[in-house]
């Protein structure tokens, strides 16, 4: 996994392992990080320990550059993106 930089700050691999899982099969991520998807920032930052309260743009960075734009940015957007992963395994699944 490449090391994702955004504006000088570093994205720790397991906040990107997290929400790539999250992005490509549905598993939930934390509330800090459930909050920045859905573009709830007053949330998120009560909901931040000590790194990652420093490192919020760069996962806005990382989601707005790396991720589709229909999983993440507005309110709902963590439910919508979970029902929507969960319907697909269904289908796959048979």
């Amino acid at each position: 996994m490449t090391t994702y930089i955004f504006q000088g700050m570093t994205l720790p691999v397991s906040v990107q392992e997290s929400i790539n899982a999250y992005v490509t099969t549905g598993r939930p991520t934390g509330g800090f990080l459930e909050a920045v998807i859905n573009n709830d920032l007053r949330e998120a930052i009560v909901r931040a320990d000590h790194i990652n309260i420093r490192i919020i743009p760069a996962i806005v960075g990382y989601l707005y550059n790396e991720c589709p734009a229909g999983c993440w940015g507005f309110s709902g957007a963590f439910d919508r993106w979970m029902e929507k992963r969960v319907a697909e395994r269904k289908l796959s699944d048979g």
